[in-house]
């Protein structure tokens, strides 16, 4: 080999293409767990380990992400936090503050996950949340916000999209509950409940 050899440049060889990584089981409970619709976007533990998540439940028009905070653990789950008179939702800051606080006094033994329900038993929740809702809010004439749904966002486990699919269908198929019509401001599709005779 002559010396001239040694200093010749070669091109180099080209990388190989990187795959995706595997998800990584959580060694607390030995699963992989990405909850459809909930974007899990910090964990804490609490004293025994079990996980208090903080995930998002969407954007609004303005693109502000909002989450909420659930315990694997005691059932734990805050979807707002009090300002002064009133509940606003979660900001990732107030949400990281809540789970933080919330896993540093809870000593609830790690449980399993929630299952996913099929779509059938999906769909069949979220029209029982809208029957319900009526009794559940101050002014039962206001419109249907997709936030509405954020305290039973672990159970469902679907996304934005699919509840708003499936509010759509259900304006149609009952149009005596719930009614559905562009807002003239976003272009997006408004939801009210219906005034019900008793």
């Amino acid at each position: 080999m002559a010396l001239i050899d040694l200093f010749t440049r070669r091109p180099a060889a080209p990388a190989v293409p990187q795959e995706d990584p595997a998800p990584t089981a959580w060694p607390e409970i030995g699963e992989t767990w990405k909850p459809e619709g909930l974007p899990v976007a910090e964990r804490y533990y609490n004293q025994a380990h079990a996980v208090v998540l903080v995930a998002s439940t969407g954007r609004d028009p303005f693109g502000t992400t909002y989450y909420l905070v659930a315990c694997l653990g005691c059932h734990f789950l805050s979807t707002r936090t009090k300002y002064h008179d009133s509940h606003i939702r979660y900001s990732l800051e107030k949400a990281a503050e809540t789970a933080n606080s919330h896993a540093g006094t809870c000593r609830a033994l790690p449980r399993e996950l929630p299952p996913r329900p099929d779509e059938e038993s999906a769909r069949r929740l979220l029209h029982s949340w809208v029957l319900t809702m009526p009794h559940r809010r101050r002014d039962p004439h206001q419109y249907l916000d997709l936030s509405d749904f954020d305290s039973g966002r672990l159970e469902l486990q679907r996304t934005n999209e699919w509840i708003h699919t499936e509010l759509e269908a259900l304006a149609i198929e009952q149009s005596d509950l719930l009614s559905a019509r562009p807002d003239e401001h976003t272009g997006t599709v408004r939801f009210r409940i219906l005034p019900q005779s008793h």
